[in-house]
């Protein structure tokens, strides 16, 4: 099973194949650029919704933000109470993941998840109200 915005493809989630008759970049040549998140296929005053491909955060519909999901970017829901999400400890540590977060909502903070034990209850994070 694999998230809004991509398909299976031999037991693997990848991006959707380019549309027929899109140029085809020369993956072999000293020339060869690297793939690039494809532009949003709708109106320029139109905001994606939940999978659709994006830019920016402001490319998608409220509720959404842009994140990386493998090597594109997609809109996806921005977190809500008690969703699990990702504290960065080093200002730019996004660019690492393959599977971004949405930040938590307005009025939530991503803190260590409280009254859970364990020792690695304090590495797991949680959106939480100020």
């Amino acid at each position: 099973m694999c998230c809004p915005g991509t398909a299976c493809s031999n037991g693997l989630c990848t991006p959707p194949e380019p549309p027929p008759g899109a140029p085809e970049l020369d993956e072999h040549g000293p020339e060869a650029l690297p793939r690039r998140t494809p532009a949003p296929a709708w109106p320029p005053d139109a905001k994606g919704e939940e999978g659709d491909f994006c830019l920016r955060s402001s490319d998608c519909a409220a509720g959404l933000c842009c994140a990386r999901h493998f090597w594109s970017k997609i809109c996806k829901p921005v977190l809500r109470e008690g969703q699990v999400c990702t504290r960065h400890r080093r200002k730019g540590a996004h660019g690492l993941e393959i599977f971004q977060r949405c930040p938590c909502a307005e009025g939530m903070a991503c803190r260590p998840q409280r009254d859970r034990g364990g020792p690695d209850a304090s590495r797991l994070h949680t959106c939480q109200r100020h």
